[in-house]
């Protein structure tokens, strides 16, 4: 499969050792053109990079024309790789021949990965070190995502096995890098308040495969800001603040100048944008995420606070982060500069609420409680994240048994990226492992992860050893279990005593009540599990019981279940088989 992907641009490199011999009247007729026109003609689309390779073989002149760092295979690459393009800077020296073949090698050695992947799937269910070649390419990482890219985008259900692990290792990619990038953002010194940059990067983890960037999401806050701008001209057609330039981190001291921003912050989020809290529904993870509070213009307290906070910044108000129980604010100075504050010298920001400004007793009136005044204080960016992350976490928990957890395994990430430490969040991590099913007979080396976490937990807080002797047992027994297993058992759908078994090794299934979507890796006559997994799943509500065919299924957030096969109307689509 992956022979059959591969383009004949890949003739590139001994096309221009070829020296080929031309007609002499088709070559005098194309030289005595002009270069703009030869070029035109080159950059015309019609030819392909081994095109481009044979006619720049073919005399001085058109060799020339076609050299490494010109317009020729700089539009050679841009057609073949469009997406590329945004990373490369006008000013800068590319030799475009070269990136072509870099480009070229790259996304053969991804299709070669993918396809060991998927091989690896039917036979050895990927072993966990199946990352580790990804981790040791070669070339820039942005080629070998950009093809990973191209297999997720190929036409109709083709290759669904191929997409699949296309998502899962372009899924994977991406995560590190966020993850790494966002632990670095967090060594630097506490007076660095890019508050915003911090949000996308968690907005980024959670959604790896959406084209999610800081510089676009800046650029949509720019935009809002000249609208604020355009309503403050008419406010105050000298105000200090339409004088900013991009970038600039200038802040206005006078109150009543601070005031002019945010009436016209408060007039073009509310009213001519409709920005508004979520109130129908608050309990959606889409509120945390930047690029969809900015596209569906709305969020929860802290995402609209972080955008209000990064608009009035711009604008020189210097307003001021609250982690207020309950309900995020901001914190507005009235006081003297340079005098002794307390927390009745600021106004109280609601974005949620539409701008509205608050006293010390109104905040308390919002949240029905009296708060210490510790609680009025401003916090930095970890503890920002930390709140956001924190929200997540509280909405991964909320998911159903039935659902992905996807969300709970990310927050978890990020969350313990901030505060390794954390033993509870520990101890939840490990028993996601075991509740999700991810690391039983498929990766051995996860087994020892657990165990590892669980180690870790015991050093940190030894009062766990309850918890933690109990997880430690049961990962025992099954690497006790992995140790006796002497052959693999083969079973064929074909026997007789098997013929309730209605689908084989390789289908892609999708869940009619549960709506996921997932590969079959393996089967049982009847339910396999012990009595306790039988109950806590509530086997025994389902029409057949466990006296029923059940599945090793593979779901497409990487998680491994076992399900039933259902009654006779069938509890499973499947598109197609992958097998021959």
């Amino acid at each position: 499969m992956a022979a059959a992907a591969i383009d004949s641009a890949m003739e590139v490199v001994p096309a221009l050792a070829e020296e080929a011999a031309p007609e002499a009247a088709g070559l005098s007729c194309l030289v005595n053109l002009p270069g703009e026109v030869l070029e035109y003609i080159l950059c015309s689309g019609s030819l392909t990079a081994a095109d481009i390779g044979r006619v720049s073989s073919t005399c001085r002149r058109l060799r020339e024309l076609c050299q490494s760092s010109g317009k020729v295979w700089k539009e050679q690459f841009r057609v073949r790789w469009p997406s590329l393009m945004k990373h490369y800077s006008p000013t800068d020296y590319v030799n475009w021949l070269e990136e072509y073949k870099v480009r070229q090698k790259a996304g053969l050695e991804a299709r070669k990965i993918v396809a060991s992947f998927s091989k690896r799937f039917f036979s050895e269910h990927v072993p966990c070190n199946g990352f580790s070649d990804i981790e040791n390419l070669e070339g820039p990482e942005i080629f070998f995502e950009d093809e990973l890219v191209c297999i997720l985008n190929m036409e109709g259900r083709k290759a669904l096995t191929w997409k699949y692990y296309a998502k899962k290792i372009l899924y994977y990619l991406r995560q590190q890098k966020i993850l790494n990038n966002l632990k670095a953002f967090l060594q630097q010194p506490d007076d660095y308040e890019s508050y915003l940059e911090g949000a996308v990067y968690i907005d980024q983890y959670c959604n790896p495969l959406s084209d999610i960037s800081l510089r676009d999401i800046q650029a949509q806050i720019d935009s809002i800001v000249e609208l604020v701008c355009k309503t403050l001209r008419g406010i105050n057609s000298r105000h200090p603040s339409l004088a900013f330039k991009a970038g600039e981190s200038s802040m206005i001291m006078e109150i009543e100048l601070q005031s002019q921003v945010l009436d016209a912050m408060n007039y073009v989020l509310y009213d001519q944008l409709k920005f508004k809290g979520n109130r129908m529904d608050y309990y959606n993870a889409l509120n945390l995420y930047m690029h969809q509070v900015l596209i569906r213009r709305t969020g929860i307290p802290i995402s609209m606070s972080l955008l209000y906070l990064t608009i009035a910044r711009q604008l020189g108000v210097p307003l001021e982060p609250v982690n207020f129980p309950s309900h995020f604010l901001l914190r507005w100075c009235q006081g003297a500069e340079g005098a002794t504050l307390d927390i009745f010298d600021y106004i109280y920001i609601d974005a949620f609420g539409k701008g509205k400004q608050l006293t010390v007793k109104e905040c308390e009136y919002l949240i029905g409680q009296h708060v210490t005044a510790a609680l009025y204080g401003v916090v930095n960016v970890k503890k920002v994240l930390q709140r956001m992350v924190g929200n997540l976490l509280s909405l991964g928990k909320r998911e159903g048994i039935d659902q992905s957890y996807q969300l709970l395994r990310d927050s978890l990430d990020l969350y313990l990226a901030m505060y390794p430490d954390q033993v509870q969040l520990l101890l939840l991590q490990a028993r996601l492992y075991f509740h999700l099913g991810i690391w039983p007979e498929k990766s051995f080396c996860l087994v020892l992860k657990v165990l590892d976490i669980l180690q870790h937990i015991q050093t940190l807080d030894p009062g766990q050893h309850g918890a933690v002797g109990y997880l430690v047992q049961h990962t025992l027994e099954h690497i006790e279990r992995k140790k006796e297993e002497v052959g693999v058992e083969v079973k064929l759908r074909s026997h007789e005593k098997h013929r309730d078994v209605c689908y084989a090794i390789g289908l892609i299934m999708k869940h009619k009540r549960y709506g996921y979507n997932c590969v079959i890796y393996g089967w049982d006559p009847t339910c396999m599990m012990g009595h306790e997994w039988i109950r806590n799943m509530n086997v025994h509500s389902l029409p057949h019981g466990h006296h029923q065919p059940f599945y090793n299924v593979l779901v497409e957030d990487g998680s491994c279940r076992y399900a039933a096969q259902g009654p006779a109307e069938g509890t499973w689509v499947h598109p197609r088989c992958l097998l021959p």
